[in-house]
């Protein structure tokens, strides 16, 4: 299997990741709005999907077009890199249950979240959108890709971040959960 191989079905193995967390989007999504979630921030998230989808399609276009060879031993570092954000985006859902999406949707009533990942990060689930924005174009030498993305994200999720303070401001500071 070639570089260019082992990788492209590394970028579709993050896009089918990607697909499953739509579906327990809408799923929680439905959750949420039974039982009365308020949605702020519709504005900035055809660009947050955008962005996301730009991000796939970019690895595999600048890795086609700029023959560059694999970088083996960053490359596997940042392959890697790839895999943890995984394990921290699921722990984060997992942790989240219900109430994680990937809109900005907020049930009155319900406590934050204060457990898992949440125990030592506001935003775990915004160091994995960036580490693995940085890590997926860097496993194959997409620098181009990973700076543009670094860059766009950044400003995205300084808008995005905004908003979901200040939609969680209004949650009750208690949470019951582990």
């Amino acid at each position: 299997m070639t570089s260019t191989t082992w990788y492209t079905l590394l970028v579709l193995a993050v896009a089918a990741e990607r697909l499953a967390e739509l579906v327990v989007a809408r799923r929680n999504t439905r959750w949420s709005l039974a039982r009365g979630g308020v949605e702020t921030g519709r504005g900035h998230y055809p660009a947050m999907v955008a962005l996301h989808t730009a991000l796939l399609l970019g690895c595999l276009a600048e890795v086609r077009f700029s023959e560059r060879p694999f970088p083996a031993g960053p490359g596997w570092a940042m392959a890697a890199a790839v895999v943890a954000a995984q394990v921290l985006r699921w722990w984060c859902i997992r942790t989240l249950g219900p109430r994680w999406n990937t809109r900005v949707i907020v049930v009155p009533g319900l406590p934050r979240v204060t457990g898992g990942p949440y125990r030592w990060l506001s935003h775990p689930n915004y160091v994995a959108v960036a580490a693995e924005g940085l890590a997926l174009p860097l496993a194959h030498g997409a620098w181009v890709t990973a700076l543009v993305f670094t860059a766009l994200n950044a400003a995205l999720m300084a808008v995005r971040i905004r908003c979901e303070d200040g939609a969680l401001a209004r949650l009750p500071a208690v949470d019951a959960r582990t």
